[in-house]
């Protein structure tokens, strides 16, 4: 492969971040190298305070790095002023958060439409329409988030970050707000849209039953890669997170 492969949805090259001073430094991330192909779904494990979401942040443009290089299908993150940082954002990378982060006054469709308008660019609300009708809400359009259930408007979030072909869609606990049969709905949306459209998808989460739908795990702890599993079991999950927790007990004694 080239250093700058399309096929890597995702590359992270000895990223650090540091918060706070240089008399108090805080590291959350410590030289995280990550490689993720085009075409995945990978989860992101680890005990509070491990990176996850510093992970997530940098990897998605939303914090900068301390150092090192991210890229995203094959392009670099712009290190210049925000706007072109938004752009690079708007162009290449989907989210879906925890609270849904629908517009209350705007329908399920308006909604979907909304980050395209907000481009600049040309709304397709017919693929728009389709996308929602392929997440269930077909017949929901022009149901405001208040007249929809969470589940439901996690689907709209998920044809929201879909609706631009993104290279590469971020869920930062995308179930953390559902009850368990919305949370499985929602999770098997996501593997639908890996498995057979070829999207790639990084999802955050602290539950071992959402990681088992991923097609891969990567454990962090105190900022690093402490580990990796390939075709995951909620049972398996569960059992390498609660020895890095104790671990991290231990040190922090």
């Amino acid at each position: 492969m080239s250093s700058l492969d399309a096929r890597e949805a995702l590359r992270l090259d000895d990223v650090r971040k540091v918060y706070g001073t240089a008399d108090n430094p805080v590291t959350a991330l410590d030289g995280v190298t990550l490689r993720l192909p085009t075409g995945s779904f990978t989860a992101v494990m680890g005990p509070s305070g491990s990176g996850k979401s510093t992970l997530l942040q940098c990897a998605a443009g939303l914090d900068r790095a301390t150092s090192g290089s991210v890229t995203v299908a094959g392009q670099p993150i712009p290190t210049g002023g925000e706007a072109a940082v938004t752009k690079f954002r708007r162009d290449r990378i989907g989210f879906v958060f925890q609270q849904f982060n629908l517009l209350p006054t705007l329908t399920a469709l308006e909604n979907v439409t909304l980050p395209a308008r907000l481009a600049g660019r040309r709304v397709d609300r017919k693929r728009c329409a389709t996308l929602l009708a392929q997440v269930g809400l077909g017949d929901r359009l022009h149901h405001r988030p208040a007249q929809l259930s969470g589940g439901q408007q996690q689907r709209v979030a998920i044809a929201r970050a879909l609706a631009s072909s993104p290279a590469l869609i971020f869920a930062d606990e995308p179930t953390g707000a559902l009850d368990s049969r919305a949370a499985r709905e929602v999770l098997a949306l996501l593997a639908t849209a890996v498995r057979d459209h070829g999207q790639t998808v990084v999802m955050v989460t602290h539950d071992p039953a959402a990681a088992a739908y991923a097609g891969a795990v990567v454990f962090l702890a105190d900022g690093r890669i402490v580990g990796h599993l390939a075709r995951p079991t909620a049972d398996a999950v569960a059992e390498r997170l609660a020895h890095l927790t104790d671990a991290v007990a231990v040190a922090g004694v």
